[in-house]
């Protein structure tokens, strides 16, 4: 029987913010899709009750459906998220009509930013850059991104240009694509947690410009990021990661799985993970 283990959630938070981590999300590239409803109204009370006072809480509600997307965005606003982020639905290919109304009915049953997230890296075809902007264009600042679709500098660059730099963008590929989406405009990163201090140090280094530091970070953390191509095989190396830090007690995943690392991979894992905590630290 899985339940939800709040006390290694508080442990992960503490960690978190120990790091210099600006806010958390309960984000699409974790096993939020593979929980009921119930178990996902615990998880978002939990993690607003957390981490109220420290920083942001971001809440993924995307579903398959508008009326449990917004299900999810109510309660998400009732618990405290400071905004949601939304999927587009997975298993209908929607044009740009339906994911408009779908976007739209999220935004209207809620007060709080939505974060657009087009997942299509990993699940679903992407979304047309024009529908993105026109929601910019209807709901002012309340509409922020998290362009995942490829290529990924070059619709950033366009997402940015159509909405004249007003677009406040996410990168969200767990930092493989940051150095580029920075120089391109990206405002934050929202990576997993299980390398955050790495993250942390290669923010600041871009931010002042330190390229000899950005080129030692990034390194081993793209090198370690290429070997998550998957959404199983992110959960199963960000696992890995978090046990040999401490911060987790198992590495368990809810199944079915299409991805368990083998021992060839852990290996080159952990070989990589030590060159970018050298790299960190020098």
């Amino acid at each position: 029987m899985y339940r939800l283990d709040e006390t290694t959630l508080a442990r992960e938070f503490d960690w978190m913010y120990g790091h210099g981590v600006d806010g958390v999300v309960m984000a699409m590239v974790s096993e939020v899709l593979r929980l009921s409803s119930e178990e996902r109204d615990q998880l978002t009370r939990a993690t607003c009750r957390i981490n109220a006072g420290r920083g942001a809480a971001i809440i993924s509600v995307g579903a398959e459906s508008t009326l449990v997307a917004v299900r999810h965005a109510k309660v998400a606003e009732d618990a405290g998220a400071d905004a949601i982020m939304a999927i587009p639905p997975t298993t209908a290919a929607c044009g740009d009509d339906e994911l408009l109304a779908y976007y739209e009915s999220l935004f209207d049953s809620i007060s709080i930013p939505v974060v657009v997230q087009d997942a299509s890296g990993y699940v679903g075809r992407p979304m047309s850059l024009g529908m993105q902007a026109d929601l910019l264009t209807r709901f002012g600042e309340r509409v922020m991104y998290k362009p995942e679709a490829t290529p990924i500098g070059p619709r950033l660059s366009a997402l940015r240009d159509l909405t004249g730099g007003r677009a406040h963008i996410f990168e969200g590929t767990g930092g493989i694509a940051l150095v580029d989406s920075h120089a391109r405009g990206a405002k934050a990163t929202m990576p997993g947690a299980d390398m955050c201090w790495a993250l942390v140090q290669l923010w600041a280094a871009l931010e002042r410009g330190d390229r000899r530091r950005v080129d030692a970070i990034n390194g081993p953390l793209t090198s370690i990021i290429a070997l998550q191509n998957s959404l199983d095989a992110f959960l199963a190396v960000e696992k890995h990661l978090l046990v040999r830090q401490g911060v987790f007690r198992n590495e368990l995943v809810r199944g079915p799985l299409a991805y368990r690392l083998d021992v060839e991979t852990r290996r080159e894992v952990d070989r990589l993970f030590d060159l970018l905590v050298a790299a960190c630290a020098a």
